[in-house]
């Protein structure tokens, strides 16, 4: 019996390639497209054309699953016309949405942001963090959110319409470049920020790549769903959590995980002052059964074993750059 076929779309890009690197490991056979050739491209295709879509599911009759990677990302606000995301993001997945309906795909995955949440996401200093899950109403704040909202919800449409099984992931930042923000950037060591970031809004990308298998084999069970993909959270919602997170943050990472203080002085790391918002995944965990192997804790165990805190698949993948980005720390010199 072979293996289920999956389109893999923006397989040229970060998330993409880690796809079709890792999912015939997980008994699936990865078909990759994108508008930019790579190592992980099996197909050169523009998603916002039908003509080449249409060619695309012609050649390949066997497809069955969709995992939609393809977009343009928050670095390319300053470098594309928001008309562009709307062509790419919104267009080029009523694309392939319909193109889903018309040839019986089986399954559909797209890919979105926590971005979506926007404005939601940072309380005033002195306000207790913002507990982030499924409950919550994105307020986008830039034409990045504000398309794959948009987008989500045609996935929801054709799942309403065409009993399309769709899972919507919410992917918090995998991204392995150095933080866009200046004070973030010279406040303290790359990976030092981004451990203490897989405490609250960071997700590696093996991690992602295991919660796309998980929607590609429950969403025929699922239906419909959207779902935040993150490292899950050390500690608990409480009032008194949230507070202290606004107030004394290292205070809260040293009782909760206690041995990070001697792995973290060890390597000359700091703790984050403060945390704004805490991703909550448990939705994912509990109705995918999503089981992501580098939290915080784990992160942190792996490091006092004098380990990689980062997945082999995230090093594969390296620093891809993103599309016609030609400024800032996104750029592949």
């Amino acid at each position: 019996m072979s293996a289920p076929t999956v389109l893999v779309t923006g397989s040229s890009g970060h998330l993409g390639a880690a796809l079709v690197l890792a999912l015939p490991s997980y008994g699936l056979t990865p078909l990759g497209v994108d508008i930019i050739p790579s190592s992980t491209t099996h197909s050169i295709i523009d998603i916002t054309s039908v003509s080449e879509l249409t060619a695309l599911f012609t050649a390949h009759p066997s497809l069955e699953h969709i995992i939609h990677a393809a977009t343009l990302h928050k670095p390319h606000l300053a470098s594309h016309p928001k008309s562009a995301f709307i062509s790419t993001n919104i267009t080029g997945t009523l694309n392939l949405l319909e193109a889903s309906v018309t040839i019986g795909i089986k399954t559909f995955t797209f890919i979105s942001t926590t971005s979506t949440f926007g404005s939601a996401l940072s309380p005033a200093p002195s306000q207790p963090a913002a507990w982030i899950n499924e409950s919550v109403v994105p307020l986008p704040k830039n034409i990045y959110g504000s398309t794959k909202t948009a987008a989500e919800d045609l996935c929801m449409l054709f799942h309403k319409e065409h009993e399309l099984p769709v899972i919507v992931l919410r992917t918090s930042r995998f991204f392995p470049e150095e933080d866009d923000d200046d004070k973030r950037r010279a406040a303290m060591d790359d990976a030092n920020l981004k451990v203490c970031e897989l405490t609250y809004r960071r997700v590696d990308i093996a991690d992602v790549v295991s919660a796309c298998v998980c929607a590609v084999r429950r969403a025929g069970e699922v239906k419909f769903g959207k779902y935040i993909i993150s490292a899950p959270a050390p500690f608990q919602r409480t009032d008194e959590v949230l507070r202290g997170l606004d107030e004394d943050a290292e205070a809260v990472l040293r009782a909760t995980v206690p041995e990070a203080e001697a792995v973290f002085k060890v390597r000359g790391w700091r703790f984050l002052e403060r945390l704004d918002r805490v991703y909550d995944s448990s939705k994912a965990v509990r109705e995918l059964g999503w089981e992501p192997e580098f939290t915080f804790e784990k992160t942190v165990e792996r490091l006092k074993r004098g380990e990689e805190w980062r997945s082999e698949l995230s090093l594969k993948v390296g620093k891809r750059g993103y599309h016609a980005v030609s400024t800032g720390v996104y750029t592949v010199r």
